[in-house]
């Protein structure tokens, strides 16, 4: 048994829905989350830019010791997917985990993926998907505007302004005829509302978080890392920027208050 906690962090507010899923399938785990909500969105920036962003991270989580770190950012699981070499500890992106469930689950072989643009160009779902299915057709898009919606709380399936982003996005993957699409950023699963209005309830979205979140409990029980201890475990929350905003969203997102449970660091310091 390991009561170390989990590590996880996100680009911003997005990680959380892995985190949801993890408190679901091990909630005697503990958690360290780190959203860095001051350099948010990553998808816009260089490969360089990605990692070295993706390294201070996970160097603040490895500072607390954390035996597993989880890339909850589909950003960083596309251009640095290697970050294990480096790390010393299990990590998981992503992109493998998500990839598994949408070969499985597709019935017609045509899977949409949507990302940030950074994810889409470095088309890294479409390439673990036909090297495990040469068949099977991938149609990527990007999605810019998604991320700055979800951190600003513009989230609500109803909102106006939400739906026309998500036609704009999703209208060419519908014209495809995906039968499944992947959510291919963790705060994409917050849309998946809207997302699933304009698709169809005959199409299946694939939620990166919760994929992530299996895989992970999976990782720990094959290496011995799991806490098997009764109660539940204990969350801890860290960002780069204010917490405030993050605090009202994760609020929402988590069912829970997080008034006053949201630090802020330095992450120029790691």
């Amino acid at each position: 048994m390991n009561t170390n906690a989990i590590g996880v962090f996100d680009s911003g507010l997005g990680g959380l829905s892995a985190v949801k899923q993890m408190l679901k399938a091990m909630p005697n785990e503990n958690i360290i989350y780190f959203g860095d909500t001051g350099r948010v969105p990553y998808g816009n920036r260089s490969k360089d830019t990605i990692r070295k962003y993706a390294m201070q991270d996970a160097n603040f989580l490895l500072k607390n010791n954390v035996k597993m770190v989880v890339a909850a950012c589909g950003t960083v699981s596309s251009v640095a997917p290697d970050l294990e070499d480096v790390l010393g500890v299990p990590y998981t992106g992503v992109v493998l985990p998500t990839c598994f469930t949408a070969l499985r689950e597709s019935k017609n072989g045509k899977i949409g993926v949507i990302g940030t643009t950074a994810t889409i160009n470095s088309h890294s779902y479409k390439e673990r998907i036909n090297e495990k299915n040469p068949s099977f057709q991938v149609f990527e898009q990007d999605c810019p505007l998604f991320v700055p919606l979800v951190e600003n709380g513009i989230i609500d399936r109803n909102d106006e302004i939400v739906k026309l982003v998500v036609e704009k996005y999703m209208k060419d993957l519908k014209v495809a005829g995906v039968d499944t699409v992947i959510l291919g950023c963790t705060h994409y699963p917050i849309l998946k509302e809207a997302i699933g209005d304009f698709m169809g309830e005959n199409v299946l979205l694939i939620d990166s978080g919760k994929e992530t979140a299996l895989y992970t409990k999976k990782v720990l029980e094959e290496k011995g890392l799991i806490n098997e201890r009764a109660n539940n475990g204990n969350a801890q929350f860290f960002v780069s920027d204010t917490p405030d905003n993050f605090e009202k969203i994760a609020s929402l997102f988590l069912s829970k208050d997080m008034k006053n449970k949201v630090s802020r660091i330095n992450i120029e310091e790691y």
